[in-house]
């Protein structure tokens, strides 16, 4: 008799054990209703982007998967890669890819490649940055240590948003993790340079050239640093040469001129060995051994005015799923 409640008990499952089973055939059961439902209808793709509006939200589905919520992530990611394989998609359909992306990324806050993924999809696609930042700022608070989240928010800020101001910051905040690729110092300082902060791009080569032993990438931070310095000297002259236009109402015919009219205290060294060069002309300053400033390497090819909304923080979405 012993024997046979030592049995039971054994073949008894526990409380925890059901509600896993339970939980794990109400996901199962809750996915084969939609497959279900979207074998009844003809246009298939339609079916899918509507149910992602029926999604709850993260936070109140999260406790309902009862422990399973990184499967839950996993399905939701099937179901939301077969909608972003559309070739067009409408204006609410995005958003309510968004939402999608917002529950999966609740569900397995650390679902890095859904952040990244999801932010293309809504920057590139959507033409929505503001909809992309807003999940990429959310992947990047999560996985503070994933590079290409804040890289991707470089790009959106300065190719989509024309701000390279703040591209620069999130591309610097990327170039600063260990997995970051080489060229991003670079892009980075190129980006500070263009947005009018060469101190800044300084700033930031300096305290990478402490932190880095590798010999050549020291050697490619050094010259990168020349590089802006001659950005920066640049600036200065130029502001100069019109600082004595106005004064004299009359262009200098060299840079020594602002030197002994007094608009410099002196004419700075360029940092390669060349020279500094005026256009007495067109009131320009070049460097002899860099011609060409300092720019990115792309040129945006979409206007950085959209015509959308911009989104606060509280974005409130279509009720349909609240």
């Amino acid at each position: 008799m012993a024997v046979s409640r030592v049995l039971h008990h054994r073949n008894t499952p526990s409380v925890n054990q059901i509600l896993l089973c339970l939980g794990a055939l109400l996901l199962l059961a809750s996915v084969g209703w939609l497959q279900g439902a979207l074998d009844l209808r003809q246009d298939r793709t339609v079916v899918q982007i509507e149910s992602l509006a029926q999604l709850p939200k993260g936070e109140y589905l999260k406790p309902a998967l009862l422990g399973y919520h990184h499967l839950g992530a996993d399905m939701l990611w099937l179901r939301l890669i077969q909608v972003m394989g559309k070739k067009r998609n409408s204006e609410d359909e995005y958003e309510w890819m968004y939402h999608a992306l917002d529950v999966l990324t609740t569900l397995d806050p650390q679902y890095a490649y859904a952040y990244y993924a999801g932010g293309v999809v809504l920057g590139d696609l959507a033409n929505r940055p503001d909809l992309s930042n807003l999940l990429l700022e959310k992947g990047f608070k999560a996985n503070p240590g994933v590079w290409n989240i804040p890289f991707l928010l470089g790009y959106n800020y300065y190719f989509l948003l024309g701000d390279p101001a703040k591209g620069a910051e999130f591309i610097m905040q990327a170039a600063r993790l260990p997995e970051g690729p080489s060229y991003l110092p670079g892009l980075a300082t190129r980006m500070a340079a263009e947005a009018g902060s060469p101190e800044t791009a300084l700033a930031f080569l300096e305290a990478r050239l402490r932190e880095t032993q590798d010999p050549e990438m020291r050697e490619f931070l050094a010259n990168r640093m020349k590089e802006v310095i001659i950005e920066r000297d640049l600036r200065i002259l130029e502001n100069a040469v019109e600082a004595y236009r106005i004064q004299h109402q009359t262009s200098p015919a060299t840079l020594t001129d602002l030197v002994r009219a007094g608009a410099l205290p002196n004419l700075p060294e360029e940092p390669f060995g060349g020279d500094y060069r005026l256009d007495p002309k067109t009131g320009l300053v070049s460097s002899s051994t860099h011609p060409n400033r300092l720019r990115t390497f792309f040129k945006r090819k979409k206007p950085p005015v959209y015509l959308f909304p911009k989104i606060e923080p509280a974005y409130s979405f279509p009720r349909i799923w609240e």
